[in-house]
């Protein structure tokens, strides 16, 4: 029997037909714009934590290869210092795990301000070119004068000195709270100890400057305390008993 589409059985059929296929079309370029979305992420993360790990990406050098060949992704149960073995690590959620109250927890004690920190966390392994363990790449953040400051700090492998550290994102005041994107500063960070000698985080942004021989102290920008007390708080907070306190404990005992 042909099909009339003039009649209204046959104008119903089109018009479902159409809203089908629309809706096929709609699904579809979402996935396609959800993955490339997702691409983008790894990609950005990729670059943050090779370039927190003073790994030279510049010129012409593929950064995916060098991630794929150099880097180790773990995902940490910052309690227990456990690591997931079958976590899908780079597409892991951290600010939506952060917020879910089923994969967060409030902090006993906010030193960085984050309301709430998610029961898990992301951690990096960075090798050289002879497998030996160059770096363990950490995430951060922490409340500023007017946002989160966001940013990875790596460690060099007696798990206590610095070997740099990226800000990647904050929402600090325009010309002043620029310093956190400026190497100038962010280098003074390199070969500073995050522990003393009895085990306590005694890392700090000092106002007015370190002085000199102070192994734990970096110098505050003049005008922008408050960020740098927040920058200072954040890292308290991560390499502190409710952040990768425990993972570094393991990692030094050659546990995980």
């Amino acid at each position: 029997m042909a099909f009339k589409k003039d009649t209204v059985v046959g104008t119903m059929i089109f018009t479902i037909i159409l809203c089908l296929s629309c809706s096929f079309m709609i699904t579809g370029t979402a996935e396609v714009l959800k993955e490339r979305k997702l691409a983008k992420k790894r990609d950005e993360l990729k670059r943050y934590v090779l370039m927190a790990a003073d790994v030279d990406i510049s010129g012409d050098k593929d950064f995916r290869q060098i991630f794929e060949k150099s880097v180790t992704p773990l995902l940490v149960e910052l309690d227990t210092g456990v690591v997931d073995t079958e976590a899908n690590v780079l597409d892991f959620d951290d600010r939506m795990a952060a917020i879910n109250p089923e994969t967060s927890s409030k902090p006993k004690k906010d030193t960085a301000k984050i309301r709430s920190r998610a029961d898990k966390a992301r951690a990096f392994k960075v090798f050289d070119d002879n497998g030996q363990l160059h770096a363990v790449v950490l995430p951060i953040y922490g409340k500023g004068l007017w946002s989160m400051i966001y940013g990875y700090v790596a460690v060099k492998p007696d798990f206590n000195t610095i070997e740099n550290v990226v800000f990647y994102e904050h929402g600090e005041t325009p010309g002043i709270g620029d310093f956190l994107n400026d190497t100038e500063w962010t280098d003074k960070f390199k070969g500073k100890q995050l522990f003393d000698e009895k085990g306590k985080v005694s890392f700090k942004v000092v106002k007015g400057g370190a002085k000199a021989g102070d192994v734990h102290g970096v110098d505050a920008v003049s005008g922008a305390t408050m960020t740098g007390r927040g920058v200072q708080r954040a890292l308290q907070f991560w390499f502190g008993s409710e952040g990768f306190e425990t993972f570094l404990h393991k990692l030094k005992a050659s546990e995980v």
